[in-house]
């Protein structure tokens, strides 16, 4: 009866000693967890590029400075690539080539149409082009029209 006692009683101790080298196990697996991490697209920091320059010149408007040298930046919007899930399409080839006619009109130092409404139909254009397409950073946008 001893040597049954002592049997059960091993058998017990063994199973519990395995029991927590898988759950060790386990935990090692869990803490080696691989994140995938964001990594903007090309065209997703060149909009961020084109945002600041915006608040540049709206910087600038607002000083009461008109703006003078349109920047060439604007010009790769036509050959940054976009995100893996979105795809170029007519309707984003019409917004980029309306985009670049507004910003460039900014920029007409000849315009009969106040700076600052220059500007914000500029803007408005990359809100529009956003409503079809990303629609996330439309509220951020806005911050850049002239009130």
């Amino acid at each position: 009866m001893k040597y049954l006692l002592c049997l059960i009683s091993l058998a017990f101790v063994l199973s519990c000693n395995s029991n927590t080298k898988d759950n060790a196990k386990q935990e090692e697996k869990s803490e080696m967890k691989v994140y995938d991490m964001y990594e903007p697209s090309e065209m997703a920091i060149l909009m961020n590029e084109f945002y600041a320059i915006n608040e540049k010149i709206k910087a600038d408007i607002l000083a009461g400075n008109t703006p003078e040298e349109f920047p060439l930046d604007f010009m790769k919007i036509h050959r940054a690539e976009l995100s893996d899930f979105k795809k170029r399409n007519a309707k984003f080839e019409a917004f980029s080539k309306l985009y670049i006619e507004a910003e460039k009109e900014v920029f007409n130092t000849e315009s009969s149409f106040p700076v600052e409404e220059r500007f914000n139909n500029a803007i408005g254009v990359c809100i529009s082009c956003h409503q079809t397409e990303c629609t996330g950073p439309i509220p951020r946008i806005k911050k850049l029209l002239i009130k």
